[in-house]
Formats: structure tokens, sequence, C-alpha cells
């Protein structure tokens, strides 16, 4: 069975990482921590330059999309239409919430 890295073990990985933080530092602190290789091998696919925070690191990476993102089907078409950072992984780009989303949570 092959182990699935989601956003959530990435982010669990570098918990301890002082930010901003460099590709390098990722890798090292998610081996320091005991990540599974598939974070590990996941944080060396990210484009090598400096992460303001987790959340960065969280929508560069590449993981499965159906991950634990939780990202409605409007949600998705939106960063599909809408682009992101170079080499970042389409179903991790920031979207805003449907307006029917935004209207039921107001």
């Amino acid at each position: 069975m092959t182990h699935s890295t989601s956003a959530r073990d990435v982010v669990e990985a570098i918990k301890d990482v002082d930010f901003p933080a460099g590709k390098d530092k990722l890798i090292e602190a998610a081996s320091r921590s005991g990540a599974a290789p598939d974070v590990v091998k996941a944080l060396r696919g990210i484009p090598a330059e400096q992460y303001a925070n987790r959340e960065e690191v969280a929508r560069s990476v590449r993981v499965d999309p159906a991950s634990d993102l939780g990202l409605s089907p409007a949600q998705r078409a939106e960063q599909a239409r809408e682009g992101g950072r170079p080499g970042q992984s389409q179903h991790l780009r920031e979207v805003p919430k449907p307006p029917v989303e935004e209207e039921l949570d107001s």
C-alpha cells in the first residue's frame, strides 16, 4: 500500500521551524523530526525559495489532491482558473470562498 502525503503531514513535520525558512532548512527539520520518507520527498520537490510560514510551504508542496484540504468543487475550479506561484500544485493554490459559501457563513 502506498502512503499518501497530506498537507497536514507536511505541516506537522515542520512545526518546529522558525520562519522565514528556505527549502534546505525545511528538509533538514522534517528529517530531524522523523517525518515519513514521503513527506521529505514532497519537501524536496518544492521550489528553492524562502517561505514566510507553514501555509506557504503547504501550498507549494505536491500532495494528494484528495488529502485533507476539504476544498469544494467550486474552490478547485477557481484554483484552476486563477493559477498560482510557479511550481505550485494547482489544488493547493489559495482561492476565495464561493459567494454562496460566504453568504451562508454570514
